[in-house]
């Protein structure tokens, strides 16, 4: 098996949490009021699809037992004023300042992990902590639910200069959460403050008054313009690193080169001494001429808002046809390759060509067509979301309930149908959403992708071991397989898709965990 390899999944899960009487109350309690009932996968293969069995109610005892837990002595509550100070939602707030500060069930080390913070941001919190077990700083409860410890992954001082020097979070619900660059050869320095010119030409070698090519102007348009210097920045004090950010060699101005083939989505960009600076994610400064600005694609899946079944171009220049005044069709606008469109059922010259619920026809010939898929889960009749992936059509249809809402194109594994546990191909089955990463890095594991440091890769869902729906920012063959396991989708499909399934990732949260799964993922050829 193949499939994806990241960072981030394989952290949350370097150390096992185990679960005391305490945290398994509160998790119990946590997750039915957040998340609702969840349902186990019925089955792991495409030929057996038994009927998922439903969640069980929440252990009404969870309650009594967090409420026995919390009474004070002699079983009385705690006064009201004291229990208003444990809940969040009165002003108070704490900053991130690791590359994943977790957030627990219960506030302790043993509890599960609901998700996690990103370096810079800012979440409400409850003014007083719920305790200090394995946590000299205390834990806090944060919005919407959940515990963070306060040390070395969060802080109660918004004013901390991871926070300073983190001067905006990732985009979230555009395509790309973050501007992306692809690392040039030789790669670029990774450096600890922004450089003078003196600084340059020792580190690079670069020239005074060099030109800046003008290739790299171009990708300098690609990136919009730069943001204005902060007081952090025009300082030129040295960057701090996030606590679990990865440790490099430290040279007076610089931390190295970036790994070969390396990519990187960038928080900010600065304009410096007649360059541009870009800001990475784990607080490094590269020169953006040493990198190419990634090129967005035009891919966009389509939204049906009507009855019809999606389907989507696949021939280049192809013209579409509309009915005149007298009924007839009549040459009409170009229908863009990779175009996705709703069909309504209705045909023209014998079946030659198709009607759109846009009013256009177009050539049957040039259309991929979704087959609408079988729900063999009754998740259609209780109405809720579920996803379809065909491998032979490379194509993804979600629902609610009976009806497609969306569709696109993707790119799955390389292996096609072939055996997922011996070849690059995507796993089939029926699976739930089990994890979700607003961003992660996808190191080099995944060898047969054409980076092997991709950083911030983004809108990550898992539903089986290492396989995920992803956006990918380095290739633009969708309708293609091409990767090696994971099912990739434009970086605008995946942004629609992250947003639409379950389990939500709560505002200013950059991962939600659900071992229960979310929304149901049925893969099949």
């Amino acid at each position: 098996m193949m499939a994806c390899s990241f960072l981030e999944t394989r952290a949350r899960h370097r150390d096992g949490p185990g679960r005391s009487l305490r945290a398994m109350a509160l998790a119990a309690s946590a997750l039915a009021a957040a998340c609702g009932p969840g349902e186990e996968p019925p089955g792991r293969s495409a030929a057996a699809l038994p009927v998922a069995p439903e969640q069980p109610p929440a252990d009404s005892g969870a309650s009594e037992l967090l409420a026995a837990l919390d009474a004070g002595a002699g079983g009385e509550a705690e006064p009201a004023a004291t229990r208003e100070a444990l809940r969040p939602g009165r002003g108070d707030k704490l900053a991130s300042i690791a590359m994943r500060t977790f957030v627990y069930a219960a506030p302790e080390r043993g509890a599960a992990k609901l998700g996690y913070l990103r370096a810079g941001a800012v979440v409400e919190r409850a003014a007083a902590p719920s305790g200090d077990a394995g946590c000299p700083g205390g834990w806090y409860a944060v919005h919407p639910r959940g515990f963070v410890c306060v040390g070395k992954g969060a802080s109660l001082d918004l004013n901390h200069e991871i926070v300073a020097a983190t001067p905006a979070g990732p985009r979230r619900g555009q395509p790309y959460p973050y501007r992306y660059v692809v690392s040039r050869k030789p790669p670029p320095h990774l450096y600890v403050h922004l450089p003078s010119e003196a600084e340059q030409r020792r580190v690079e070698g670069r020239s005074r008054g060099q030109a800046t090519p003008a290739w790299s102007l171009r990708d300098e348009a690609l990136l919009g313009e730069p943001e204005p210097l902060t007081p952090f920045f025009a300082s030129r004090r040295d960057l701090p690193k996030p606590f679990g950010a990865a440790e490099k060699v430290r040279f007076p101005a610089h931390r190295g080169r970036a790994r070969a083939d390396s990519a990187f989505g960038l928080i900010s960009t600065f304009a410096w001494t007649g360059r541009r600076f870009g800001l990475t994610t784990e607080l490094d400064l590269i020169p953006i001429d040493r990198t190419s600005a990634v090129v967005p694609t035009a891919m966009r899946g389509v939204e049906v808002k009507t009855e019809g079944t999606p389907a989507f171009v696949m021939h280049h220049g192809v013209r579409t046809l509309k009915p005149d005044a007298s009924g007839e069709l009549k040459p009409d606008a170009w229908a863009p390759y990779r175009s996705g469109w709703v069909l309504t059922g209705k045909t023209a010259a014998g079946g030659a060509y198709v009607e759109t619920d846009a009013g256009a026809w177009i050539p049957a010939s040039a259309l991929r067509v979704a087959r609408l898929g079988r729900d063999f889960w009754g998740h259609a009749a209780r109405g809720r979301k579920w996803i379809d992936i065909s491998i032979e059509l490379q194509m993804l249809v979600a629902y609610e309930g009976v009806r497609p809402v969306f569709a696109t194109l993707v790119s799955t594994g390389k292996g096609e149908l072939a055996d997922p546990t011996i070849t690059s191909a995507t796993v089939q089955g029926t699976f739930f959403v089990r994890e979700k990463h607003v961003t992660a890095t996808m190191d080099g594991d995944d060898l047969s992708e054409t980076s092997v440091d991709l950083r911030d890769v983004p809108y990550v869902q898992y539903f089986h071991n290492s396989y995920a729906l992803h956006g990918v920012y380095w290739h633009d063959a969708f309708g293609k397989v091409r990767s090696s396991g994971c099912v990739n989708l434009s970086p605008a499909d995946a942004a629609w898709l992250f947003e639409w399934t379950d389990p939500p990732v709560p505002e200013g949260w950059h991962a939600a965990f659900n071992d229960k799964g979310g929304t149901l993922v049925y893969i099949h050829a």
